[in-house]
């Protein structure tokens, strides 16, 4: 079981947390909990880093941020132990979970679950902080932003776990934001890739590391909301959103008299940023000259278009880069103008990426082609277009992101109850 910040933030909540938890346990599993930092406390934290050096040593920067999980972790378990349950908290290196030493965006490499088994077995709830383990050299390290999720299925994954249940603020997966449509319909299930899928271009219900582990180990994750009322039943029965492998999602849809739904969900991403490179060579090695600094300086690259080259010879280059790295992309271009050879450098943070998100679209033709009429119908321009087996994604004017939304949930059936 794993919970986020805002699960997490406060007494009345990790109370709450501890009754969900004991309910668990009361039903006869053996529980291990990893927990996030309370709400906005990791922020705090990195505050302080910044105000002590702007150029903080990394390796001090995980033992700062670190602190949130183990204060949480530690209170989880007084809680459940005031409920009358044994729990004790294992911090990441007492488990241990073992990591590079990448520090602040460590990645796990094993996790020795030997005695964490044997405490679940004795009927000890093991709370786990989220988010942090241990270098080669004995260090603190620190998963990176998110990082909670991704610790979660690392720790089901080493336990053998029958599932990992993903407690956030909301109670599964829907067809889109139903903040931006009211009538956006919970999904009961979505198939890792898809949920790997929405995680990269926008849908911020679970981190995309996360899904790729799970699809990896084969962990079955559930996604379900920490915000219900005290009688409510145990997760095991409680509708929230499963993510599987095609083979589990094929079992369970068996003898259903219908088709899977071609679209899964549909995802915005605001977080997106356009340049343009305008008059380049069109020469072999012109391309790389540009992304070859970039992946250098570990700025990740999503659409590119190349335009049909001039009679001239020359070409242009639009790319998209996440808006944090704007300003590092245009200074790294800057000061290879000459090497590049272009001839100006146009850049747009008011743009954001739409996609469309379905495995359903490998054996039907025509997805791409009712997006883009139904985005022309309404005048929403296309400035950008990537496409995967799975998914296809627009860029498009900031501003009409929303109604950019509606309008594709609309297009392909997906409103309803």
């Amino acid at each position: 079981m794993k919970f986020g910040g805002t699960s997490m933030a406060g007494t009345e909540r990790i109370r709450r947390v501890a009754r969900i938890v004991q309910r668990q346990q009361a039903a006869g599993h053996e529980v291990a909990v990893v927990v996030s930092a309370m709400a906005g406390e990791t922020d705090r934290l990195v505050n302080f880093c910044r105000e002590a050096d702007p150029l903080y040593d990394p390796a001090e920067y995980d033992v700062v941020v670190a602190s949130g999980e183990q204060v949480t972790s530690g209170l989880l378990a007084m809680h459940l132990q005031a409920l009358g349950c044994k729990a004790r908290s294992w911090l990441g290196w007492q488990v241990p979970i073992k990591t590079d030493d990448a520090h602040a965006k460590a990645r796990i490499e094993d996790i020795d679950a030997e005695a964490l088994m044997a405490s679940m077995a004795s009927g000890e709830i093991a709370v786990i902080p989220g988010f942090q383990g241990i270098s080669p050299a004995g260090r603190i390290t620190t998963l990176g932003r998110g990082g909670s999720d991704t610790s979660a299925v690392a720790v089901a994954a080493a336990v053998k776990a029958d599932r990992c249940d993903i407690y956030t603020d909301v109670d599964g997966v829907y067809t889109t934001d139903p903040r931006i449509v009211a009538k956006a319909r919970k999904l009961k299930n979505v198939t890792y890739e898809e949920m790997l899928e929405l995680a990269s271009v926008g849908s911020k219900v679970l981190q995309t590391r996360s899904v790729s582990l799970a699809m990896k180990e084969g962990v079955r994750v559930q996604v379900l909301s920490s915000f219900i009322d005290d009688d409510a039943p145990a997760a095991d029965t409680i509708p929230g959103t499963m993510i599987v492998s095609d083979d589990e999602l094929a079992r369970i849809q068996e003898g259903l008299d219908m088709e899977r739904q071609l679209i899964t969900g549909i995802a915005a991403d605001k977080n997106e940023a356009k340049i343009t490179l305008t008059r380049i060579a069109d020469r072999p090695g012109a391309v790389a000259a540009i992304f070859g600094p970039l992946a250098a300086a570990n700025i990740n690259v999503d659409m590119i278009i190349q335009n049909i080259a001039k009679d001239r010879g020359e070409t242009d280059v639009t790319f998209t880069v996440p808006i944090s790295d704007l300003a590092r992309t245009q200074s790294l271009l800057e000061e290879r103008k000459d090497t590049i050879g272009y001839y100006r450098m146009l850049a747009n943070s008011k743009v954001a990426k739409i996609s469309v998100v379905g495995v359903g679209m490998r054996s039907h033709a025509g997805v791409a082609a009712t997006m883009f009429r139904a985005l022309a119908d309404r005048g929403i321009n296309i400035q950008a277009i990537t496409t995967s087996e799975i998914k296809v994604s627009v860029l498009i004017d900031e501003d009409e992101t929303e109604l950019a939304v509606r309008v594709l949930h609309t297009a392909y059936e997906m409103d309803g109850e």
